[in-house]
């Protein structure tokens, strides 16, 4: 959907960094409205991967796991396991500002793997990113995906990017949900005219040779 149009704040009240009004989250079957934003099992990469600039690519993964009180023996192996899973090992003292833009992607990708969410959200995470290393890291972000199993909810306002990723789409404005379909169905059958507008005005192709994500 357009800029402005709430994407960003479905995501923060999903993720419990914004209180709902008038409506429920569930996460898995579980009412999750008024729990705690650490009680809901959910994760999230923001916009500009918010790493702490001043702590090591360790001390970031490790955030959600002390906060969580897991114990240093415990906190130590899942860093590890993080480390070499995304290709980051011996990147564990490196500070954000000394790490490429994909590396940071990884890290805070890392850092919201660590407590095991069965979602993660992913708050146009490479919108600040030129093109040619965006279509890179939407490629690492889906084969990540694939390849580790868990559940996303990706924001953008790039419907090319939506296309490449996405299982099924959600289409905003106003606050409102147009429609909710896999890619090709709502390319080939938009539901409403300001749909079919959207689509339209972004004057792109559906690319099946990307992978999709859940």
């Amino acid at each position: 959907g357009p800029s402005g149009c709430g994407k960003s704040k479905v995501l923060r009240m999903s993720a419990g960094l914004e209180r709902a009004d008038s409506c429920s989250v569930s996460v898995d079957g579980r009412d999750v409205t008024d729990s705690k934003p650490s009680e809901r099992g959910i994760g999230i990469v923001f916009q500009d991967h918010a790493l702490f600039p001043h702590i090591d690519v360790s001390g970031n993964i490790e955030y959600g796991l002390r906060v969580r009180h897991v114990n240093r023996d415990g906190r130590r192996a899942r860093i590890e396991q993080l480390l070499e899973t995304l290709d980051l090992a011996g990147f564990e003292h490196r500070k954000p500002h000394e790490l490429s833009g994909g590396e940071s992607q990884r890290v805070a990708l890392a850092r919201a793997l660590a407590v095991d969410p069965l979602i993660i959200l992913f708050d146009e995470p490479l919108s600040s990113i030129d093109a040619a290393l965006r279509k890179r890291l939407r490629a690492e972000i889906a084969n990540e995906q694939r390849r580790l199993g868990f559940t996303a909810v990706y924001v953008t306002h790039d419907l090319e990017e939506a296309m490449a990723l996405g299982d099924t789409l959600a289409i905003m404005d106003a606050g409102a949900v147009l429609q909710c379909a896999p890619p090709e169905q709502l390319w080939e059958n938009p539901a409403t005219v300001a749909v079919a507008r959207f689509i339209d005005r972004k004057s792109t192709r559906l690319n099946s040779s990307h992978g999709k994500l859940s």
